[in-house]
């Protein structure tokens, strides 16, 4: 499973010649709707093989990796993790499968954790975090200017610097620039 951005070349090449059907899901494995990966679960016969590229492409999670495993073994059908050569169908392929599923959110815990310590190091740092903002203190306060001193709505001298009037009000407010008509 990718994100629209990714490329799926290197998975539909490794699955190609091991599977009978290649199907492609665009949707992430952590967002809910996964439309490709629910018509496969449901098409699934008792005896059949449900062969993904690599775990952290299928599962949101080990918990989720290990239900869906409880569900399809409950259905008589096994997964193999084709990068691995693993197979779910041996009591081994389910203790390394089971292992590599916790190996695999722990890396997503890691990756986590390093996230909101750089966003947190980086705020303590005075960095600004997310969008720029769209328009600069001075432009600001040139709006607040020609807003205090005229009639003109937000709107309008918004639309001279390219942004809606609300984003003009909610920029004035965040700055602490008050406006006195």
């Amino acid at each position: 499973m990718s994100t629209p951005g990714q490329r799926h070349d290197r998975q539909i090449v490794g699955l190609g010649d091991i599977c009978d059907e290649l199907h492609v899901e665009t949707a992430s494995a952590v967002g809910k709707p996964r439309p490709v990966y629910d018509a496969v679960m449901k098409r699934l016969r008792p005896g059949d093989v449900f062969v993904i590229w690599d775990l952290d492409r299928a599962y949101r999670s080990t918990r989720d990796a290990l239900d869906q495993l409880d569900r399809l073994q409950g259905r008589n059908i096994s997964i193999q993790i084709a990068n691995l050569g693993l197979d779910t169908s041996t009591p081994y392929g389910v203790l390394i499968y089971t292992i590599i599923g916790a190996l695999a959110q722990f890396e997503r815990d890691l990756l986590s954790q390093r996230t909101k310590e750089g966003l947190e190091a980086a705020r303590r740092n005075g960095k600004r975090l997310g969008r720029p903002p769209k328009m600069t203190r001075a432009q600001l306060e040139t709006a607040s200017m020609r807003l205090a001193n005229s009639m003109e709505s937000f709107d309008r001298v918004a639309s001279e610097y390219g942004v809606a009037g609300w984003t003009l009000a909610r920029s004035l407010r965040r700055e602490g620039i008050e406006i006195e008509r």
